[in-house]
C-alpha cells in the first residue's frame, strides 16, 4: 500500500506533504478512525499546496479506484456516517491563500482550506466580517464550514451557509477543476451548484475556492438574557418572532445549559442586538420589558461581559465530557423548541428556524428524542458518537422520498463512489 504514498508524493513534491498512517500521532489516528467503519486505516494523509496539486492528486485516485476522504483541518472528520473505507485522506488545509477581498463590494474569495479565524482577521483590518460563527471557531477551515453546512446563532439575521456563498470552485471526482457561480453579489450564472455543494460532505466534489458576501462590523453589539418557566420563555419566543425587532441572533437554552453558564433557573431566551447604538440600545431595553411582563429574569450584557457570554455559550454547548456522549442536530416546529428542550440537558435551539443542537447521553435518547421531533414535524440527524452507536443506529435518519433523486445526483459527479464513500444520506 506503500506504492499509494509513493505515488502521490510524486505529484506534491514538497517535503511534509505526504504523511503515512503509522507516522501520525496516536491521537490523530484516533480522530480518524472514528469517522471510517472499515478496520483497515488509510496509507496516508496528501497535503496539496495547489488546486492543481489537488487536481492530479484527485485524477490520481480516480485512475487507480482509491477511496477518498476529504477533511480541512479534520475539526468535523467524524460528523456524520461513517466513511465504508478511505485508502487516501485528502487535506486542503495547505490550499489557505486569499485570492481576492473586493472591499467596495463586501466580497471576499479565499481558498478551502483557510481558517475562519484566520479570514475574519483579515476582514476585520477592513471592518468587515463574514456572518457565520460555526463549531471549532479556532481550527474550523473554509472549505470544511461549506461541506458541513456549519453555521450557528448568526443565521437568524444572516441565514444559512448557502445563503452567503456567491461562487465555488472545486475539483470533481475524476480530477477535472469545475467553477460555479462568481465575485459578485448579483450573479446567474450558471447552475446554483452551491446550494448542492453545501452540506454535502464531500461526497460530490472537493471544494478548492470559496466566494462569500461579507457585511460591515456592527457599531454596537448587546445581548439579552431571559430566564424562566418553559411556558414563560415560549411566549417570549413568539413574542420576539411576531415583533418589529431584529437580533442577529436568537436561541433558546436548555435548563442546564443555563445553569452551567450561571445565568439564572429555568429554561433561557438570549437574544443579540447589533445595529447602530441608538437602536441596540432601545431593542435590548424593548425585550427586557417583554420578560419582566411574563415575570421572567432578565439581564443585559455589553462589551467584554457579553463576548465572554457568547464564547462560554459555545464552549459549554460543544464540549464533549465523556467519550460516550453523542451531539445532534435537530430541527422542529419553533412553535415546539422549548418543548423539546425540556426533554433535553444540553441543547440550543434557533427561535426563528428551529435548528439547533442536542447533546445526548446514549442511543436510546437519541431514538426517543428522534421520535420526538419527527412527531413535531422536524428530525435529528447524529453529528458526532462512538462509531458503535453509529453502527447501530441510522444517522441521518431520514424518511422523505428524496432518495432517488440523491443517487442519481452522486452517480453523476462521482460514479465510481469514490468520495466520502458512505457518510451522507441513505450510505450514499
Amino acid at each position: 500500500m506503500k506504492a499509494i504514498a509513493s505515488s502521490l508524493a510524486s505529484i506534491v513534491g514538497e517535503e511534509n506533504a505526504v504523511c503515512l498512517w503509522e507516522n501520525l500521532e496516536l491521537s490523530q489516528q484516533k480522530h480518524i478512525q472514528l469517522a471510517i467503519a472499515s478496520k483497515n486505516p488509510p496509507t496516508c494523509i496528501v497535503y496539496p499546496h495547489t488546486q492543481e496539486q489537488l487536481a492530479a492528486v484527485i485524477a490520481e485516485t480516480h485512475r487507480h479506484n482509491w477511496r477518498v476522504l476529504p477533511c480541512g483541518s479534520g475539526s468535523k472528520l467524524s460528523w456524520g456516517g461513517l466513511a465504508k473505507g478511505a485508502d487516501v485522506i485528502v487535506s486542503t488545509e495547505r490550499l489557505n491563500q486569499l485570492i481576492e477581498h473586493a472591499v467596495g463590494d463586501l466580497t471576499v474569495t479565499v481558498e478551502a482550506g483557510m481558517k475562519f479565524s484566520h479570514l475574519q482577521a483579515i476582514l476585520g483590518r477592513s471592518r468587515q466580517f463574514l456572518a457565520l460563527d460555526p463549531t471549532a471557531v479556532e481550527s474550523a477551515t473554509i472549505g470544511g464550514i461549506v461541506a458541513t453546512g456549519d453555521t450557528g446563532s448568526l443565521r437568524q439575521r444572516y441565514g444559512s451557509v448557502r445563503d452567503q456563498l456567491l461562487g465555488i470552485t472545486f475539483v470533481r471526482a475524476d480530477g477535472q477543476i469545475a467553477k460555479a457561480g462568481g465575485r459578485v453579489v448579483k450573479n446567474v450564472a450558471g447552475y446554483d451548484l452551491m446550494k448542492l455543494f453545501t452540506g454535502s460532505y464531500g461526497t460530490l466534489g472537493i471544494i478548492s475556492q470559496v466566494t462569500f458576501r461579507v457585511y460591515p462590523l456592527p457599531e454596537l453589539s448587546s445581548t439579552v438574557v431571559l430566564t424562566g418557566t418553559a411556558e414563560a420563555i415560549s411566549q417570549a419566543a413568539a413574542i420576539l418572532r411576531g415583533s418589529a425587532l431584529t437580533p442577529t441572533a436568537a436561541d433558546l437554552l436548555s435548563t442546564q445549559l443555563i445553569s452551567s453558564l450561571e445565568l439564572g433557573k429555568g429554561l433561557g431566551l438570549i437574544a443579540r442586538f447589533q445595529s447602530i447604538s441608538e437602536s441596540v440600545k432601545e431593542q435590548s431595553k424593548r425585550l427586557l420589558e417583554v420578560g419582566q411582563k411574563l415575570d421572567l429574569a432578565g439581564a443585559i450584557y455589553t462589551d467584554s461581559d457579553e463576548a465572554n457570554l457568547w464564547q462560554r455559550l459555545q464552549e459549554q454547548m460543544h464540549f464533549t465530557a465523556t467519550d460516550s456522549a453523542i451531539t445532534c442536530k435537530i430541527g422542529v416546529l419553533p412553535t415546539a423548541a422549548a418543548d423539546v428542550l425540556t426533554q433535553a440537558k444540553w441543547g440550543l435551539i434557533h427561535i426563528a428556524s428551529g435548528l439547533g443542537w442536542l447533546r445526548l447521553e446514549n442511543q436510546d435518547r437519541v431514538l426517543q428524542m428522534r421520535d420526538r421531533t419527527q412527531a413535531n414535524n422536524g428530525f435529528l440527524t447524529i453529528l458526532e458518537a462512538p462509531a458503535t452507536v453509529k453502527q447501530q443506529i441510522d444517522v441521518w435518519g431520514y424518511n422523505g422520498n428524496a432518495l432517488p433523486l440523491m443517487r442519481r445526483i452522486k452517480e453523476q459527479f462521482d460514479g465510481k463512489n469514490l468520495l466520502s464513500p458512505g457518510r451522507f444520506v441513505g450510505g450514499i
